[in-house]
């Protein structure tokens, strides 16, 4: 059931300090959803050293301790040697160690008799981490996949989280999702930062995952409902920003805090003053009129005119009145236009045309996500402060939601989506010709293809709705969620590939992007396209022929699932 938006939504002072207010939340979700990147930041280490320790040798450099030889030590170039005050000789290695036999000087090689042990224990350089999850729960050599499965269990509590809390606001209303969601959120990060066990551990970050998810998805919904047309894609663009600030803070919080659950509970409390005032938020006029609460919808039209200043008028009974002309109206429209029948996900593939395009469109999903947690996740491995790196890869998020608000209604969707893929290919494939001692120039590429990856990201939802026709609009948007949602599950497996080369993963989303970037030119404009009502029509699309059919008053622009 629908309002007609001209009657009802205009942004005024209420709707305004009511979309500030439930967007500053969104910062814990882009919060959450990076923090596992110094959650299991893995400083140097070194199998356990024996007590007692008078010289310790790697390469050309002595010491007397292992704390004075860290600066030096590079893993994976040999051991570090060290004798203890009884005279033996070992060396040590990340995941195992070797004493020497019939040892007479002290020197860095040796060609004699070993035996091999395995480690008991590992001591780390605390110079840089001082402890994280790996240094507390010893997450290495074999060990280390749990580790590496942080992320990736996360990522699934996203695509749960999303599913299901999706789904309740439908059921329930969009005000309680969002109370239940930001409490579960500040409870289940406090109880992060306090977990004794790393199954436990893993169990909260699930759950935490869920329920940010699941406030990113409807806090979309909310406050696009709560928003008119003509800024709708504005509205929803931002609340990207609001994500792309929660990882600055990440970046900020994680310089300043070297210690994991320390580190956890600052991040958490970042945005509990939102529970100070989030029980105050009323629920959706479109809610409350889809489920008959005439009387409490009447009474938030009251409140609205009155915050913005107005008489209030607008009554109820005249909107159902108004309503129930526009439903039989379409219904007369769709009889006409199209018999009706089920519809299914194959119905996208009808054509060698809408097949070509649904593949395409998909791709873009699944670049996007992938693309998008990749640069974000990976660029603490691009070499240089980490921790900047991390802080540019979401401060050049910003620049690029504005960017792709303007170009999407000057040049087209098409040609904003595709010229970004493309930069983005570009910028990471010229990578591979970067020397190892120009790291600066390295994180420029990778930022600049964040940035171009990011334009992508946030249009596609806009750009899916307008390619499909209104029988099939919802299927085809979600549809794609999905395969965004993959992309995201996906993209923390591609980030360890930097264990191979350092910008491997950035090279493998470049040249998906670069060739989806590609394929997107074969899409139909639609810029200044009304919106189709039938297969046929949509199929006409970018076409001479091109069927103009009546435009629809309002498209509920919202890309809940983008960052879920």
């Amino acid at each position: 059931m629908e309002i007609h938006p001209r009657r009802l939504l205009l942004v005024k002072r209420f709707q305004a300090c009511l979309y500030f207010a439930a967007v500053f939340q969104a910062i814990s979700c882009g919060i959450h959803y990076l923090a596992s990147v110094f959650l299991v930041d893995t400083p140097k280490f070194l199998c356990n050293a024996p007590l007692n320790i008078t010289n310790v040798l790697y390469k050309n450099h002595s010491a007397n301790s292992l704390e004075e030889i860290w600066p030096f030590y590079t893993p994976g170039h040999g051991p570090v040697v060290v004798r203890t005050v009884n005279g033996e000789q070992w060396e040590l290695g990340p995941c195992r160690k070797m004493l020497r036999h019939f040892t007479q000087d002290f020197q860095y090689e040796f060609v004699g008799n070993k035996s091999v042990e395995s480690c008991r224990g590992y001591v780390f350089d605390h110079s840089q981490v001082e402890q994280s999850i790996v240094t507390e729960w010893d997450l290495v050599c074999e060990k280390e996949w749990l580790a590496k499965i942080t992320q990736p269990t996360f990522m699934m509590g996203v695509l749960i989280g999303a599913l299901l809390f999706g789904d309740m606001a439908d059921r329930i209303g969009r005000r309680p999702i969002l109370m239940a969601t930001s409490v579960c959120q500040f409870v289940f990060g406090i109880t992060v930062a306090f977990t004794g066990n790393y199954y436990i551990f893993i169990l909260m970050r699930f759950l935490l995952a869920m329920v940010s998810s699941g406030y990113l998805v409807v806090v979309f919904v909310y406050v696009t409902e709560f928003t008119g047309s003509k800024v709708r894609t504005w509205t929803s663009m931002h609340v990207h920003a609001a994500f792309a600030i929660g990882v600055m803070v990440v970046a900020l919080v994680g310089y300043l805090v070297r210690v994991w659950w320390l580190y956890q509970i600052i991040l958490t409390l970042s945005t509990s003053p939102f529970l100070l005032y989030c029980w105050t938020f009323p629920e959706t006029p479109f809610f409350l009129m889809a489920k008959g609460r005439h009387q409490e919808m009447q009474e938030l039209l009251n409140t609205m005119a009155q915050w913005n200043g107005v008489e209030p008028r607008l009554k109820v009974l005249e909107l159902i009145e108004e309503n129930a002309l526009l439903k039989d109206r379409q219904q007369n429209d769709s009889k006409l236009t199209e018999p009706e029948k089920k519809l299914s996900i194959l119905n996208m593939f009808g054509s060698w045309k809408m097949a070509g395009r649904s593949a395409t469109c998909w791709a873009i999903w699944f670049i996007g996500s992938l693309g998008y947690y990749v640069f974000s996740l990976g660029s603490v491995n691009l070499g240089g402060n980490q921790y900047i790196n991390l802080f540019v890869a979401g401060a050049v998020e910003l620049p690029s939601y504005l960017i792709g608000c303007y170009a999407m209604d000057r040049v087209g969707r098409k040609m904003t989506c595709a010229p970004s893929l493309m930069l983005s290919g570009v910028a990471c494939m010229l990578i591979i010709a970067v020397p190892q001692d120009f790291e600066i120039l390295a994180v420029i590429l990778s930022m600049t293809g964040k940035f171009a990856i990011a334009i992508a990201f946030g249009l596609i939802y806009l750009y899916t709705c307008e390619l499909y026709p209104t029988i099939i609009r919802s299927l085809a948007v979600g549809s794609g969620s999905m395969s965004c949602r993959i992309g995201s599950v996906v993209a923390p497996f591609c980030v360890y590939l930097a264990d191979v080369w350092t910008y491997l993963p950035q090279l493998i989303v470049g040249i998906l992007s670069f060739i989806i970037g590609v394929l997107c030119l074969f899409l139909p404009e639609t810029l200044g396209e009304p919106l189709t009502s039938t297969l046929e029509d949509a199929e006409a699309l970018g076409t001479k022929t091109s069927k103009k059919t009546t435009s629809e008053n309002d498209i509920h622009m919202n890309p809940a699932d983008n960052k879920a």
